[in-house]
């Protein structure tokens, strides 16, 4: 987009002539990252412009901070395991040796220090590639989403509770966890954001009816998305201005998928639900607000997609199968 501005006039013979001169000014636009994967090659997209990662199978998260950008992923080696790795910019980062099956959950910039969560027997955090198991003891720990404000560090995750086989859904605050449920039914927390001093969580909780609901915890209070008609589950939250963003899907009971996104508790759906869709990563950034997700064509492949205030992009053609999972954009 162009803004043309009238630059002046002059004076002639006692009358007015006016010159126009018009002066081209381009917008400076924002640079929206995307990362996932086509064909099974960890991609990311600048711009809807799409790179191949060297030595990736899925690219999980991404973060920018000036003109440096990382990008954290694994690359599958055999059945059971695989790489947990860090890209910045073209330079690789193996967090783990490849002896057990890694996963990452995100990846947070935070001043000159770069945090990873994942999983690799166990769940860890690696900042700036120094490990740190995230709890030692006879649960399972798996950790999905780091948050970093001033000194303190959120993450956001699940302990299967050794005694019930529940998942409780968690929150860690410099290590020290708190339990977002109750442990009677299975819950997962997916993503966390701070904002002020308030703490978000997003999630989704089995019910004792066997109801999927999309949660969303405020400083550890519970707020439904969803009512449980049908299954639903959150991904990722972000709060903008005093709004509260969640990205998910919601399955119908006719099995359709449909990408959602819940502006301060108001469901939006992303798509119509004729294909199966799904909304991984939300981003506000000047007002506008971008999602990243994926959705299946009519030959049953998944498109890598970006909504940008609900008009959906095509981020690959169908031709092969491809995943978006996360979103970030950097102001001018």
């Amino acid at each position: 987009m162009k803004n043309w501005r009238l630059i002046s006039g002059v004076a002639i013979a006692g009358a007015w002539v006016m010159v126009i001169v018009f002066l081209a000014v381009t917008e400076k636009r924002p640079d929206v990252y995307v990362v996932g994967s086509e064909n099974g090659v960890a991609t990311i997209w600048k711009n809807g412009k799409a790179q191949r990662l060297a030595d990736g199978t899925m690219a999980k998260s991404v973060s920018v901070l000036g003109k440096d950008v990382y990008v954290a992923g694994y690359k599958a080696i055999l059945e059971g395991e695989s790489i947990a790795r860090l890209w910045k910019n073209d330079q690789i980062q193996n967090l783990t040796d490849g002896k057990n099956e890694s996963s990452i959950g995100t990846v947070y910039v935070s001043g000159n220090d770069v945090y990873v969560v994942g999983f690799d027997n166990g769940a860890k955090i690696w900042k700036n590639g120094i490990v740190q198991n995230l709890l030692d003891g006879e649960n399972n720990i798996s950790a999905s989403s780091i948050f970093v404000s001033g000194n303190d560090v959120y993450v956001a995750g699940e302990e299967e509770e050794y005694s019930t086989r529940k998942f409780v859904a968690k929150l860690w605050k410099n290590g020290v966890a708190q339990s977002l449920t109750d442990g009677n039914n299975d819950a997962w927390a997916n993503s966390v954001f701070v904002s002020d001093s308030d703490v978000y969580v997003a999630g989704f909780e089995i019910d004792a009816q066997g109801k999927w609901i999309a949660r969303l915890w405020k400083n550890g209070m519970i707020q439904n998305l969803t009512d449980g008609e049908n299954r639903a589950m959150a991904y990722s939250v972000y709060v903008s201005d005093n709004n509260v963003y969640v990205a998910g899907l919601e399955v119908t009971t006719q099995n359709n998928w449909i990408a959602k996104l819940w502006k301060n508790g108001v469901g939006q759906n992303l798509t119509d639900g004729t294909q199966k869709a799904w909304a991984s990563s939300v981003y506000v950034a000047d007002n506008d607000v971008y999602v990243a997700g994926f959705e299946e064509n009519k030959e049953g492949r998944e498109i890598a997609k970006l909504w940008k205030n609900g008009v959906a992009q095509n981020l690959t053609d169908g031709k092969n199968y491809a995943e978006a999972r996360s979103v970030f954009v950097k102001n001018p």
